[in-house]
């Protein structure tokens, strides 16, 4: 089951935080597999992706490094660990909605349960399969209609509010 296309969320960048040039290549594999066509940027090490997620330095273009829909995670990563990372993410108003799969050979339980207290969505094991890479798309293809369409109702909501019918609607129900 492919993703909708009413989002285009095959358009929407994945980013690739994985120091494994051998995890990297079964990744892509995966998603091609998949037939998710999402571009995907990998960079190699913890600073990197607080970088590209920032905007900063090298990823300053926003339109060569756009924002990520989705950071693959590794945990066990050089300069900065994947944990700092989602830490890091965890302070930052701009990724409050950014989703975070981890994506690690560590099947430790204080990793995973630290991994879920910083804000990760979920936490798969190496190597992905092709069907659950699926599986991922389509359940953040779900989500993002999902916020969509509450956007939508929120901004009628309010649109309606600020109307003269919406204004003595809302009197009428507050006593």
């Amino acid at each position: 089951m492919n993703p909708s296309p009413s989002l285009d969320v095959e358009k929407l960048p994945v980013l690739v935080v994985e120091d494994n040039d051998d995890d990297v290549f079964i990744l892509r594999r995966a998603f091609k597999d998949a037939q998710l066509n999402n571009p995907i940027h990998v960079v190699t090490d913890g600073e990197e992706a607080v970088d590209f997620l920032a905007g900063d330095g090298k990823f300053a273009n926003r339109s060569q490094y756009p924002f990520p829909v989705l950071v693959l995670l590794d945990l066990k990563l050089p300069l900065k660990s994947g944990l700092e990372v989602l830490e890091w993410i965890q302070g930052q108003p701009f990724c409050s909605e950014l989703n975070v799969i981890v994506l690690t050979s560590s099947a430790e339980e204080r990793d995973i349960t630290k991994a879920y207290h910083l804000g990760a969505r979920s936490y798969l094991t190496k190597p992905p399969t092709a069907e659950t890479l699926r599986e991922v798309m389509t359940a953040l293809n779900d989500s993002l209609i999902t916020k969509k369409a509450i956007r939508r109702l929120k901004l009628s909501d309010d649109h309606f509010a600020r109307t003269k019918i919406g204004a003595k609607t809302n009197e009428m129900f507050k006593g």
